[in-house]
């Protein structure tokens, strides 16, 4: 007598039974190693849903530690995974693979503005626009998410950003801070009393997040700026 499970579809899973709902309501920590597979692989093959398909590669590889050692070409011969899958799951082991050489020394610690205009005023040396920079950090203030960090675009004399968009990154990196830094195409680094109002409402509307802004440094033509040090506004810590 066949004990399988009967064939479902992934329409007929719950929304909590679906790995990619779970991912984004719960983390990705909470996920098993055959959900996380099935988010890769998108889909799975007549008769057989991703997830289980995702379970089918992990048993015939021998798990996580069989699936790391699998080139794109053995991946290839398992059935069900044409090129594109394959590549796919290919390129995420390669992904976590170079996650794992990234050292944390690798990741500039930012605890003082000289640090900040360090990392970013070379980036905004002859802007002719202001750009806003949003520094997410960790414990010991250690930059978290891309390095050399990208800009939020502002206009040429002031940069206006809902704090929504402000704080978007360092919500999905659950950063336990920001230091904020902006660029004045005029060279001049003194804040504008604009910059000083901005400032002021984004630290409030950091605490209500629970992310502490911890400075904003301006940045000019080979100098800046930290309100912080100038004691312009009142910053956690």
């Amino acid at each position: 007598m066949d004990e399988r499970p009967a064939y479902r579809t992934m329409r007929e899973f719950g929304e909590d039974e679906r790995p990619r709902e779970r991912l984004l309501r719960h983390g990705p920590e909470l996920l098993a190693d055959a959900e996380l597979i099935a988010i890769v692989l998108g889909s799975g093959m007549p008769g057989e849903n991703v997830l289980d398909f995702a379970r089918r590669i992990l048993d015939d590889a021998g798990g996580l530690p069989g699936l790391q050692r699998a080139d794109a070409a053995a991946l290839h011969r398992t059935r069900g995974l044409g090129p594109a899958k394959a590549a796919q799951v290919a390129a995420a082991i390669e992904l976590g693979r170079r996650v794992g050489r990234v050292a944390p020394e690798e990741r500039p610690a930012l605890s003082a503005p000289e640090q900040v205009h360090t990392l970013l005023g070379w980036r905004t040396h002859g802007k002719p626009t202001e750009e806003l920079y949003v520094l997410p950090l960790d414990m010991k203030s250690r930059l978290l998410g891309a390095n050399p960090p990208r800009p939020i675009a502002g206009g040429v004399n002031a940069v206006g950003v809902r704090p929504a968009e402000v704080f978007r990154e360092a919500i999905v990196l659950q950063a336990a801070s920001v230091i904020l830094a902006h660029n004045h195409p005029s060279g001049d680094p003194r804040p504008s009393p604009a910059d000083v109002a901005t400032t002021k409402e984004l630290i409030a509307a950091g605490k209500l997040l629970e992310i502490d802004v911890l400075d904003h440094v301006v940045l000019g033509q080979g100098s800046f700026v930290s309100l912080r040090r100038d004691g312009l506004a009142t910053f956690a810590r």
